[in-house]
């Protein structure tokens, strides 16, 4: 399964980047492949283009506030959870 998903934390700092590797290696021990956007202090880091969140089967948002340009995820299905979620129990979200 293609998948892109987005982090995010409220202070923008560790857990957006701690999530965002956790869920590129589950993804990776499962078999998908996914691509990480990061939305911190930083602002939007590994930004996702228009073809791949076009080509992906769903969306992953570990979040702890709203996705920065949530509009280009229109039409594809999403899964919102915390971003501690994705620190604690990354393969739920992939269920």
């Amino acid at each position: 399964m293609k998948i892109v998903a987005v982090t995010a934390c409220p202070t923008g700092i560790a857990h957006t980047y701690m999530a965002a590797e956790q869920l590129e290696k589950t993804a990776k021990r499962l078999g998908h492949t996914i691509k990480v956007e990061t939305q911190g202090s930083m602002g939007i880091e590994n930004e996702l283009s228009e073809e791949e969140i076009r080509e992906a089967d769903a969306a992953i948002f570990a979040v702890g506030l709203p996705v920065r340009n949530v509009e280009r995820f229109t039409g594809l299905k999403v899964v919102e959870v915390p971003v501690q979620e994705a620190l604690k129990n990354p393969e739920a979200i992939f269920k």
